[in-house]
């Protein structure tokens, strides 16, 4: 397909404007959630990772077993488990679940404070290091026909052999903007991970990333986190996006229902800066491209918005397309409800879109 759309699912309902409501882990949602998400049209979900949430690995098991076709990307941190024993995971899950529905997102970690809450006490610099040794041992350990060893700076292994094979991909997704971690993606990942940021900064990235893959002999691939805000005309979009924003603010000053989960804490990745920087710029960017979310968080996370109707986000979004964006990660702030509406009309126009690029890419003036 020319396009891959991934959602985000959760144990519990809630988000930055609703606030956290219910059990921590709410079976019966998650399986709704990861219902919907199916239904309207999404390849796969994303089950996010901090030090203080459940456990990802088995709430991507209840998502499989609660879906037929919906894949699912597992965020994880190097560093906690073995890569050997990642590998062995991720390989049953897709022997159990169907070929290809498990993929695995890397992150190094942009905060001190949530790495240390496990255990890790590794500068920054050390944990990028260590990731792409864990990538290296990861790719090998799933596809190795005989048995290896490995000494490197972070893991020594010998005999390495897992007898269970994915028998689909497992795509390796990663994440990060700084230099080290431009470093690391480009020889490793299949998939570069990208906030919502404007146009003009997008593809200054995905060349910056494409060259550094390019040093490799390798090709990348690239996904885009955004938030979309969607409704029947843009003035109700926007009137929908204002409400967003003084709920999150009633959440942060203790009005509303803000059951928060605990803080992460200081957020010090370089793209959370970047974030922050250009939402202290302007409000909102590239005619719809809304910071307001940004604003009032640490630039961490998926926090940038795109407002319109349907029609007008999917053009936006297709817009990266044409940068040569081919997943993009869309979540909401009513978010099972958002996923539904979404099914109806902008997964559609999004896949209608990206179809009619790839019969006529003269037409939309792709380079690739």
């Amino acid at each position: 397909m020319s396009i891959q759309i991934l959602g985000m699912v959760s144990t519990a309902y809630g988000s930055e404007s609703a606030g956290w409501r219910g059990p921590v882990v709410d079976p019966g949602y998650l399986a709704d959630f990861a219902r919907a998400h199916e239904e309207a049209g999404f390849d796969r979900a994303l089950i996010a990772h901090s030090a203080s949430s459940p456990e990802g690995f088995a709430a991507a098991a209840h998502v499989l077993y609660s879906t037929e076709r919906l894949g699912v990307l597992i965020a994880q941190r190097p560093g906690f488990i073995q890569p050997t024993l990642t590998a062995r995971k991720l390989a049953t899950l897709d022997n159990l679940t169907g070929a290809g529905r498990v993929a695995i997102h890397h992150i190094t970690g942009g905060s001190d404070t949530d790495q240390r809450r496990d255990g890790d006490f590794a500068d920054k610099r050390a944990r990028y290091r260590r990731t792409a040794e864990f990538i290296d041992v990861l790719r090998r350990t799933l596809t190795a026909d005989e048995p290896f060893d490995h000494e490197g700076e972070f893991y020594r292994f010998e005999g390495v052999f897992s007898s269970v094979k994915p028998r689909g991909e497992v795509p390796i997704f990663f994440g990060g903007q700084s230099d080290d971690a431009i470093r690391v993606g480009g020889r490793w990942a299949d998939v570069y991970a990208l906030w919502g940021e404007p146009l003009a900064q997008t593809r200054d990235r995905i060349e910056v990333i494409r060259a550094e893959a390019a040093r490799h002999g390798r090709e990348i691939g690239f996904s885009l986190s955004v938030r979309p805000i969607v409704a029947e005309t843009e003035d109700a979009a926007w009137e929908k996006a204002d409400g967003i924003r003084r709920a999150f603010e009633d959440n942060l000053a203790g009005k509303g229902n803000a059951a928060w989960r605990i803080g992460r804490g200081e957020n010090t990745a370089v793209g959370a800066k970047r974030l922050k920087e250009e939402a202290a710029e302007k409000l909102v960017h590239d005619e719809r491209l809304w910071f307001g979310v940004t604003r009032l968080s640490d630039g961490g996370g998926n926090s940038t918005a795109l407002v319109g109707t349907p029609a007008q986000v999917a053009d936006a979004l297709l817009k990266y397309y044409d940068l040569g964006v081919r997943a993009f990660l869309i979540r909401g702030f009513d978010p099972l409800a958002d996923v539904r509406e979404w099914g109806r009309e902008l997964v559609p126009l999004l896949r209608a879109g990206a179809a009619a690029r790839e019969e006529s890419p003269v037409a939309t003036g792709r380079g690739r």
